[in-house]
């Protein structure tokens, strides 16, 4: 079942009542007249050698403020090591349902047989694609909600005992979200952990870049839309990466170019120019836990 919401207002205020229901406290994006706020979030640290390293990069040279880490993956334990290792970076737990690359997988920390395949996977989709094989959608599995809440949990409990500045969650491919059902187990989670999932009033930036764009449109695209922001609290999500062997080797049916579309990503995140026109624009850049407080 897939949710489909038409008025996007309306979506907003009822996410704010929610948490103020639960006692989470609410941003106050755009508070601050005339200022141009922004998050810039890199995804995915945790799921390959070469994704920990473009995150880090992205925040050590680059303007990333948060960064999500994927707990059940293979190259979780050195993500969280060198989180650690970069206090200031904050980090939110990418709660993460599906394994989406073809040549690559990785299953639940718990024991939870609705949540896999017939190899002890995570499905690769949220829903079953047309053009991709059989009982390969993870809303078609028949999953469980007890197994679902068990195994978002012990990702949190991980991700915060390896990593002490975990600040919110967030959603691997909008799976663990995208069903009412689900949505209202993880707005519980939320509440619990004491851990924001939602950023009301805070709007995304798009930047006009497909993943096929050369380095140079990449980072072009980048400074067009910097230079267009208005004052409010923005929200950048992308995806680091280099040009490596073992990011060469990681894709699925109609986006095999993940090597060369991550490594521009990774160039935009740390360019002179994209420095340069925030500088001069006086954007500043904030994470989530700058804007959430408690």
């Amino acid at each position: 079942m897939k949710t489909r919401w038409c008025i996007p207002w309306l979506v907003a205020a009822a996410a704010v009542l929610l948490l103020l229901a639960a006692g989470v406290a609410v941003p106050q994006a755009g508070s601050d007249d005339g200022a141009i706020k922004l998050i810039v979030r890199a995804d995915d640290i945790g799921s390959s050698h070469t994704a920990n390293l473009a995150c880090i990069q992205s925040y050590r040279e680059g303007i990333a403020r948060s960064v999500e880490v994927m707990a059940p993956c293979p190259w979780f334990n050195e993500a969280a090591q060198m989180l650690r290792e970069n206090p200031g970076y904050d980090v939110g737990v990418h709660l993460t349902l599906t394994s989406e690359w073809a040549n690559y997988k990785w299953g639940p920390l718990t024991q939870g047989p609705s949540l896999v395949d017939a190899n002890g996977h995570f499905f690769p989709m949220t829903s079953q694609r047309a053009d991709f094989p059989p009982n390969t959608g993870f809303l078609e599995s028949k999953w469980r909600i007890e197994e679902v809440e068990k195994e978002l949990r012990a990702q949190i409990e991980l991700a915060k005992r390896m990593i002490p500045q975990v600040s919110h969650l967030s959603s691997h491919m909008g799976t663990p979200t995208c069903t009412p059902e689900l949505r209202a187990l993880v707005q519980r989670l939320s509440k619990e952990y004491k851990l924001p999932i939602d950023t009301p009033g805070a709007r995304h930036l798009r930047w006009a870049a497909d993943s096929k764009a050369t380095v140079e449109q990449r980072e072009a695209a980048l400074v067009k839309a910097l230079e267009e922001l208005q004052p409010g609290v923005w929200i950048l999500v992308e995806h680091p990466g280099l040009d490596t062997e073992e990011m060469r080797a990681i894709g699925h049916k109609g986006y095999w170019e993940v090597a060369s579309h991550r490594d521009a990503v990774t160039k935009a995140f740390t360019s002179a120019k994209v420095k340069e026109v925030i500088e001069k624009r006086g954007i500043q850049l904030v994470s989530y836990g700058d804007i959430w407080s408690y």
